[in-house]
């Protein structure tokens, strides 16, 4: 009887333990916590009831002898007793334990709405770094070609200058039949030394002109083509008719940009150093210059020309030489310039 006493406080002990231990790890109520208290008072009370203190005290002398012969402990009697009591509650909270954790692994893996979602969420990303990838090499071989383009273009420019200076200037343009020029006529000349302010609209008897009133300066020894953004006045290149020069004088509104690119390309046949390789390009227009060319005809070769006794200076028999003609030829402008030196010029030692 003593002995089922003193072993309640320690089961009691051992339970309480094991409760808090599963309180703990279980924050929340979960209806099987209430079996194990009930199921333990139910072990406890089948313990205490189940032997008469009268009856206990009796089998408890009558057993002592026995024990004492057997050698048996009943300490170790007791602990056995008290393991066996601890045992459903253990597995209890054990089991709740399990429950928990496999609840949290559970709510810790992602749904599969959710990982398929993520998958393609990943999928769309790749697909955008490798069009944005595609995109940067297309844009990549664009610069290239580009740069590439920028580089060329000067070099292919210089090297197409080079190959048409060397060319003859005979062998450029269309042949002298083709050219399809009118006769070469002269009109009597005049106006040598004749200068104007800067400024002066001088009114040619002929436009394009061949001679006549001028300004004090003319258009530099360099420079053998122009363009209508950098022609000088007309009456400063009618000064360099006066010097010798041979102006073609091409029809800049009518003209085919193929014969404007090998009027070009004769004129750079010129070269600077030579003093008989006076011959300026410019262009005329009739819709701001006035005047016309004949029917057929986009371009036209003008000379000022005159005897010079270079005894005394007298200058006489001046005229003023044109020719038309339809298409760009180097035959004929070489023909001319042979024709008509710079030296059978009013001022012939002009710059």
């Amino acid at each position: 009887m003593a002995k089922a006493r003193s072993r309640r406080p320690a089961q009691e002990s051992r339970l309480r333990a094991t409760e808090e231990a599963a309180a703990a790890v279980d924050e929340t109520d979960d209806p099987d916590e209430t079996d194990a208290p009930d199921e333990t008072r139910d072990v406890e009370n089948a313990d205490v009831g189940a032997v008469p203190d009268d009856a206990a005290d009796a089998d408890d002398d009558s057993e002592a002898p026995d024990d004492e012969d057997a050698g048996d402990d009943p300490d170790d009697e007791d602990a056995d007793d008290e393991d066996a009591d601890d045992e459903p509650a253990t597995k209890a909270a054990q089991q709740r334990a399990s429950r928990r954790s496999a609840a949290r692994r559970k709510a810790a893996r992602p749904s599969a709405a959710a990982r398929t979602r993520r998958q393609r969420l990943a999928e769309l990303e790749a697909v955008r770094k490798q069009e944005a990838k595609r995109r940067s090499l297309i844009l990549l071989g664009i610069c290239v070609i580009c740069a590439l383009g920028l580089l060329a273009y000067p070099v292919y420019v210089f090297a197409q200058d080079a190959v048409l200076r060397a060319t003859p200037r005979t062998s450029l343009g269309v042949t002298t039949v083709q050219a399809g020029c009118l006769p070469i006529r002269t009109s009597p000349a005049s106006g040598n030394q004749q200068h104007v302010p800067d400024g002066t609209i001088v009114q040619y008897d002929r436009l394009p002109p061949d001679s006549g009133p001028h300004y004090d300066h003319w258009a530099p020894f360099d420079t053998k083509f122009y363009t209508m953004a950098d022609r000088p006045e007309v009456e400063v290149l009618v000064h360099n008719l006066e010097h010798g020069y041979i102006l073609a004088w091409y029809d800049v509104d009518n003209m085919s940009a193929k014969d404007v690119k090998t009027l070009k390309a004769i004129a750079s046949t010129f070269n600077s150093n030579d003093p008989d390789s006076k011959f300026i390009a410019a262009p005329w227009s009739v819709s701001t210059d006035g005047g016309s060319f004949p029917d057929g005809t986009h371009l036209a070769l003008s000379r000022w020309t005159a005897d010079v006794d270079t005894t005394t200076g007298t200058v006489s028999n001046q005229q003023g030489v044109q020719e038309f003609c339809g298409q760009v030829s180097g035959e004929v402008i070489e023909a001319f310039h042979v024709k008509y030196p710079a030296l059978i010029a009013p001022e012939p030692d002009g710059g």
